[in-house]
């Protein structure tokens, strides 16, 4: 731990376990306190786990285990008023925010899009492209308003720069959150505050959990230049490096952090 977040804060989504749970936990080793949330409820996730209070819970335990503060609640992206209330519990805490990673995210259930519902398409954007900005909605001004600049860092997908067959509302809500980034960029900058998009590509998470070891192995030899999935902390050391001040200049950038998968020709 270096302390290079001292007297930061950081106000993370999906925070419950996976990446999120690795982003709050690597901020607070550098020193920042966190303000954290997750639906912690179901997930329409080939079947996965849904993330639980639990989970929320451990997250909050471990980031106190590094002697940092933590306001984390219960609360659905894809609610404005909800992300709010949690910001504002925040806010009430520390005084300040710093640093946004929107990092809350659903796949949906796998389909052609000839067969995918309405309702199917809806509630795959509320939360990876609504619930993005959301999160941003709610934290921003006081970016702004602060005077002090701040880090965006919005979570979308490998999937958002290569296509996959039966993942058309989480392919295009992913890219819509490159879309988002770089309005972000655009508008914020002036203000000293940066926005980059991190397209994580196969990595262990709650997300990934049911597919089946052989499965994953197969296809990390056959599509990932490195051999292998990744894993949160990983993602979570690159979202570090953009909100540190060496990355002050990096702004509206488009990071795939897959293995080399997205420069694989096969």
């Amino acid at each position: 731990m270096s302390g290079r977040l001292q007297g930061k804060v950081a106000f993370i989504s999906g925070a419950a376990r996976g990446q999120g749970r690795a982003h709050a936990v690597r901020m607070a080793e550098e020193g920042a306190d966190i303000i954290a949330f997750d639906a912690a409820g179901p997930v329409p996730s080939q079947g996965a786990p849904a993330a639980s209070v639990a989970d929320l819970d451990e997250t909050v335990r471990q980031v106190e285990k590094l002697d940092r503060r933590i306001v984390a609640h219960r609360a659905d992206a894809s609610d404005l008023g909800a992300v709010t209330a949690v910001l504002d519990q925040g806010l009430a805490e520390f005084g300040r925010v710093d640093i946004i990673v929107a990092n809350a995210g659903v796949q949906g259930n796998p389909a052609p899009i000839a067969q995918t519902s309405a309702e199917e398409w809806q509630a795959v954007l509320a939360t990876n492209l609504t619930g993005v900005f959301n999160t941003v909605r709610a934290a921003v001004p006081h970016l702004i308003e602060g005077g002090r600049g701040g880090s965006i860092s919005l979570v979308s997908s490998s999937i958002a720069l290569r296509a996959q067959p039966g993942l058309g509302p989480y392919g295009s809500s992913k890219t819509g959150v490159i879309g988002l980034t770089r309005s972000l960029a655009v508008e914020l900058g002036r203000s000293g505050v940066t926005a980059n998009a991190i397209c994580p590509g196969p990595i262990r998470t709650g997300m990934t959990a049911q597919i089946p070891e052989d499965s994953k192995t197969t296809f990390a030899k056959r599509r990932v230049p490195v051999g292998r999935y990744g894993e949160p902390e990983e993602v979570a050391h690159i979202i570090l490096s953009l909100v540190l001040p060496a990355s002050s200049y990096l702004n509206g950038t488009v990071i795939p952090v897959d293995g080399g998968m997205t420069a694989n020709n096969r």
